[in-house]
């Protein structure tokens, strides 16, 4: 076991930077990445404009887009309403079409959204339909430097939960974060050790570190205030839950591939980027 960890030497690093406004994230500290949002059907976080605003592809999952439509409005409540749902408008809908409001699909459509109806194919969740699209449609980028941020993948019913945590193990690739207004939750693949460069002014302390797809025989993590050593994980025994970070770089290495996640502070400017 110790022999394949050693093997593990390729390093995948990680930083949050896109909870920063792009004048915040020094030149030192930016990982050269580019990001696609996904809104699915829940309640937007209030730092949903930041998220839009570093962006360069938006897909909302079919209902994603009423809570855009609604939503992203009331974060700005001194502006015009219309206003803002004209400088908010998504690049592509799609999914079931079960759930988008005929008013919004209307609007959405005249102002030049995709509207792509993938009702016919039930194997699936949204978010997984999204994701796929995205991966089609970036077939050419290097897939290290994409990332692809989703809001409203946590809260709401635990089975739709689930299936958005599954689409990471599906997705293993892919470099994809889940977003609320508590936390963010991350895929750290077992191919690779990996640095987490924690954004302090926006993220922490309190994180944890688990796997889901299968037990850990052994993992090794640095920068927490309880650290892991050659430690065992699994379901029904040991877990890395209410950890806390105590260095601006966690690293972890370890035979199974695990989640990430880490909470969120929600500083004024974080939901008031327009």
């Amino acid at each position: 076991m110790v022999s394949r960890l050693v093997q593990n030497t390729k390093v995948m690093k990680h930083a949050a930077t896109f909870l920063l406004p792009s004048s915040a994230v020094s030149a030192t500290n930016r990982l050269a990445q580019t990001y696609a949002l996904v809104v699915l059907n829940q309640q937007i976080p209030k730092f949903t404009p930041l998220l839009w605003s570093h962006a360069k592809l938006r897909i909302c999952a079919d209902g994603g887009a009423n809570r855009i439509f609604d939503g992203v409005p009331k974060l700005f409540p001194d502006q015009n309403q219309l206003n803002i749902q004209h400088r908010y408008v998504p690049n592509v809908i799609k999914g079931d079409m079960d759930s988008i409001r005929p008013e919004v699909h209307q609007f959405y459509a005249e102002l030049g959204s995709e509207i792509i109806d993938d009702s016919e194919n039930q194997d699936t969740n949204d978010l997984h339909k999204c994701i796929s699209f995205i991966q089609e449609q970036t077939s050419a980028f290097d897939h290290s430097n994409f990332c692809t941020l989703v809001t409203g993948a946590l809260g709401g019913r635990f089975d739709h939960e689930a299936a958005n945590l599954n689409a990471l193990y599906v997705f293993s690739d892919m470099r994809i974060v889940l977003l609320s207004d508590d936390c963010q939750i991350r895929l750290l693949p077992k191919t690779h050790q990996h640095e987490i460069h924690i954004q302090s002014t926006v993220e922490g302390p309190h994180c944890g570190l688990f796997p889901i797809g299968g037990p850990s025989v052994s993992t090794t993590t640095t920068g927490l205030t309880w650290d892991l050593c050659n430690s065992e994980m699994k379901f029904g025994s040991m877990i890395s839950t209410s950890n806390k970070v105590r260095e601006e770089k966690v690293t972890v290495c370890s035979d199974a591939d695990l989640l990430w996640t880490i909470s969120l502070k929600t500083p004024i400017h974080m939901g008031l980027t327009c």
